[in-house]
């Protein structure tokens, strides 16, 4: 009995000291030292159980890498990796350290794949994975030392997270910087890389290859003065260290937020967030906000101010480089000076607010000088043509002054600085020393001379109406008031460009009337579209495609050149698009094949920036309402560009939707409350390109579709197999393996979400691009489309409506799932 009672209390004792054990032997390891080793089926877990790294394979992929990722975040967000240019093929991987003390990733054959470029090798290595997220490495043996030998912090992939530095260390020579990945799925280094420039103005640089993309402007009396994005804000507040030693740009997060920077492979640098366990990550914005963000965009000695029409403009005392080019709103070319003698002349500055301040290849900063030693030191020198305050460490002093070409200057408004220009005197303004009665007869002449010219302008377009007719008159009317910049063509020139409009330069047949390839006297080849007799479109179109296109600027919108009115002949004359429009290859059996994934890829992204543009980031605000397959022309490197914008509205910056009795656009494309009620908004562009991106996907037309299965349209097909998990079958046969299921599966579902039923189910375009651009982006499951069942109507190419009233009982078409 004794010894019963003596063997259960020592089982029950036994039992309790492993229980106490358990949570020591299960908590992961957070290090390695010489004597443990990291394989595929084993990670390394910070303390706080914040971060993870181990092995991973992105997407489907057969390759393998060692990276770091977020621990409590349900979807495999990487923030890191260690061998992306030279990844594990069909092997296994070990973590471990050498025989010399450094930490390496060996192959199952024994071949190093990476190694931590470490300095010195290290006695009693060890390392640790930080709740931070950075991997450091250090040796036991240096007690004395708390500096690491080797850590992650100091070898950033494209991510961008608190802690983390971007920026060089003088005295090593270490340089941090973002580089993008190639792919979502492929963290090989891609071609953009985010860095701080090293030179005496700190400021952050964008780079595609070599070729600066995007500036931040210079840190300003402890902000980013030139990006508001970038500023200080609820969410974190940005650093910037800058000495002899070294210059480094971090960020402090702010609360409990997870936060994060991505360098995306299309080269934006965005902001996620994440607060709530049972949420996603959050967008919270991208660093470039406009097209003015475009580096350079207005060329040497030019401004941009998004809100002016143009955006680009001269500063003062500079005019056009290449005025006929500034007209075609081509400012590359900048501007030089209209006075090239200014220090002769007598000269002073000219004070620009609210801007970013420029870049320039030559420069000199000083933090010591006070203002107006500033100015002297700029005004003693001739080559010195600009200058302002640098106020680094917010001492109240510093001074920069620059020589040669100055780039990208934009108007930043209230989160500006001040930029002195040097003008000569005749800029500065020296009518203000003239009497007073001069001011008075020079006011009198000058308001003479402007009623003589109304008047003048006023003969000139009665004139002409009555010569030929009120509709031309009204047109030129439009024209002068709408673009003045937009160049007039002569009809002689058109007829000699495209031989007398021969038949063997038609290229093409839209809802305006036929469209004519034609090569001008200086050799540029154009298209022409002629407004015919019994189009369906009109002055109304015409005036509308003029004025809104006109002001419209972006690589993925066509290019009006200009028009040409004459008689009963209305015009438009664009940049020539050789590989002509999407829906020639697309739905072309024999052409289909040439279209690669990757080119239906750039083509859905590349259209999705445009309209992006137009419903976001264009001054007008532009809702296309007839965007389709026929409207995507495609120019000599397949680079997509919308067209066609008679049927455009333009939304006020309040103003989310409208209604109209007058239905236009094509069937197939119309979204069902525009179809049935005739409500439009920008959500009526998401609908109609979810339709062109599964049309891209499947290489089947919407109108029309057929499947000896069911009655369903393209959308409708779509949904049943997406329902069915059987997705993939959307995928066009011709494309076979040359798609990563993960890529097809997005784009899908990407697709579908545009197409929802209800618009406030579906995306704003800057959601849409940010699904495509990133797989780390949590995506909505969509819900059922509008417009899922068969329609009845005629299937003839010539479906384009204008001018259908949506209440008439004459509408060609029914509707069985519409509503």
């Amino acid at each position: 009995m004794e010894e019963t009672k003596f063997f259960t209390l020592f089982f029950l004792g036994t039992s309790f000291c492993l229980i106490s054990l358990f949570p020591t032997v299960l908590k992961a390891k957070d290090s390695i030292t010489s004597t443990h080793s990291i394989t595929d089926s084993q990670t390394l877990v910070s303390s706080g159980e914040k971060f993870e790294l181990g092995f991973f394979s992105p997407g489907n992929s057969s390759l393998k890498y060692l990276g770091i990722w977020y621990k409590y975040i349900p979807k495999l967000t990487v923030v890191w990796v260690a061998n992306r240019d030279n990844p594990l093929v069909n092997s296994t991987g070990t973590l471990k350290f050498s025989n010399d003390g450094k930490l390496i990733i060996l192959s199952h054959t024994g071949g190093i794949i990476w190694a931590a470029n470490s300095s010195r090798s290290a006695r009693k290595p060890v390392a640790q994975l930080l709740d931070s997220g950075n991997f450091v490495f250090r040796d036991l043996e240096d007690e004395s030392s708390e500096s690491y030998r080797w850590e992650s912090f100091d070898h950033p992939t494209d991510t961008f997270i608190p802690g983390m530095r971007l920026g060089w260390n003088f005295k090593t020579g270490l340089n941090r910087h973002l580089t993008s990945w190639k792919r979502h799925d492929d963290p090989s280094s891609g071609e953009y890389t985010y860095s701080v420039d090293p030179r005496g103005l700190p400021q952050l640089l964008l780079l595609k290859g070599k070729e600066k993309v995007f500036r931040s402007g210079p840190w300003f009396a402890q902000q980013l003065k030139g990006d508001p994005a970038l500023m200080e804000n609820p969410v974190f507040k940005p650093v910037f260290i800058f000495d002899s030693d070294e210059v480094i740009f971090t960020y402090e997060v702010k609360d409990s937020v997870t936060s994060r920077f991505v360098l995306t492979q299309s080269g934006m640098i965005q902001h996620f967030s994440w607060s709530d366990p049972h949420s996603s990550w959050i967008p919270d914005f991208t660093v470039q906000g406009d097209r003015c963000d475009d580096y350079a965009i207005c060329g040497a000695n030019g401004s941009c101010g998004i809100k002016e029409s143009p955006i680009c403009k001269c500063l003062d005392g500079f005019e056009p480089r290449l005025p006929q080019d500034w007209r075609k709103y081509e400012w590359s070319g900048g501007c030089i000076r209209k006075d090239s003698q200014t220090c002769r002349n007598g000269e002073g500055f000219k004070k620009l607010t609210g801007v970013k301040l420029p870049d320039s290849s030559v420069f000199h900063t000083n933090s010591t000088m006070s203002f107006e030693e500033c100015e002297a030191e700029c005004l003693k020198n001739c080559s010195c043509v600009a200058y302002a305050k640098q106020d680094i460490n917010t001492t109240g002093k510093g001074c920069v002054c620059w020589f040669g070409s100055l780039f990208d200057i934009r108007e930043v408004a209230d989160y500006g600085q001040d930029l002195y220009i040097r003008v000569p005197a005749s800029e500065l303004g020296s009518n203000a020393h003239v009497p007073k009665r001069k001011k008075h007869i020079i006011i009198i002449v000058a308001v003479s001379v402007g009623s003589a010219i109304v008047v003048l302008v006023s003969w000139l377009i009665i004139k002409r109406w009555r010569r030929e007719g009120a509709i031309e008159a009204e047109i030129q009317l439009v024209l002068n008031r709408s673009r003045s910049e937009l160049p007039s063509f002569k009809i002689d020139i058109i007829e000699a460009a495209t031989k007398n409009f021969s038949v063997c330069n038609k290229i093409g047949e839209g809802g305006f009337g036929p469209v004519y390839k034609g090569k001008l006297a200086s050799g540029q080849e154009i298209a022409v579209k002629r407004l015919s007799e019994s189009s369906g479109q009109g002055l109304q179109e015409f005036k509308n495609e003029v004025i809104t296109i006109s002001q419209l600027q972006h690589r993925n919108l066509v290019k009006l050149l200009g028009c040409c009115i004459h008689k009963d002949d209305r015009m438009l004359i664009y940049e020539y698009m050789p590989n002509q429009s999407l829906d020639s290859l697309l739905f072309d059996e024999t052409k289909r094949s040439t279209l690669t994934w990757q080119q239906r890829l750039d083509i859905i992204v590349g259209v999705a920036r445009g309209i992006l543009y137009l419903h976001r980031d264009s001054r007008l605000r532009i809702i296309h309402r007839d965007l389709k397959a026929s409207n995507v022309l495609l120019d000599s490197e397949m680079n997509p560009k919308i067209s066609d914008f008679g049927m455009a509205r333009m939304f006020g910056r309040d103003q989310t939707e409208a209604k109209t009795n007058r239905l236009v656009g094509t069937y197939g494309y119309m979204p069902p409350e525009y179809a049935i009620d005739g409500h439009f908004s920008f959500k009526s562009d998401v609908f109609s390109f979810g339709v062109l991106l599964l049309e891209l996907l499947s290489g089947k037309k919407n109108k029309g579709f057929f499947h000896p299965d069911h009655k369903l349209n393209l959308l409708g097909h779509a949904w049943k197999l997406w329902t069915e998990e059987n997705a993939l079958e959307l995928m066009d046969t011709i494309l076979e393996n040359q798609f990563p299921a993960s890529e097809a599966l997005r784009c899908i579902q990407v697709g579908l979400s545009c197409v929802q039923q209800n618009p406030e189910d579906r995306p704003t375009m800057s959601q849409v691009l940010l699904m495509l651009d990133s797989d780390t982006v949590s995506l909505p499951q969509p819900g059922r489309p509008g417009m899922y069942s068969e329609r009845y109507f005629s299937e003839t190419d010539s479906s384009s409506l204008a001018g259908v009233n949506s209440c008439s009982n004459d509408t060609s078409i029914t509707l069985l799932e519409g509503r």
